[in-house]
């Protein structure tokens, strides 16, 4: 790719991008008031976090079973409010493990 055609892209990302923060402040002058809107803003982010997290959860991993465990390991130290390094780690380990059980068995 030449350089010329990566400007062009990167400028019309950085114009984009900035509209789509900008636009929203400029329109709304004043408080926003009705609920439904401010919960819709409130969870907005950990929807978009969780549609981009658990589909590469479960594509980062050489078998679904050792995803699946991954994943269960922190849905349920997530739940018993223990810390992110705790839940990333054990879902780590448990995913390790699982990979471990399975390449020996198998």
């Amino acid at each position: 790719m030449d350089y010329k055609a990566f400007f062009i892209y990167l400028a019309v990302t950085a114009i984009s991008t900035y509209l789509v923060r900008v636009i929203p402040l400029v329109l709304v002058k004043r408080e926003i008031k009705n609920k439904f809107i401010l919960s819709f803003l409130y969870y907005m982010p950990y929807a978009v976090l969780s549609v981009m997290t658990v589909p590469a959860m479960f594509m980062a991993t050489n078998y679904i079973a050792s995803a699946v465990v991954g994943f269960a390991v922190a849905v349920f130290l997530a739940l018993k409010n223990k810390s992110l390094t705790t839940v990333a780690l054990a879902a780590c380990l448990g995913v390790l493990a699982t990979e471990l059980l399975i390449t020996f068995i198998i």
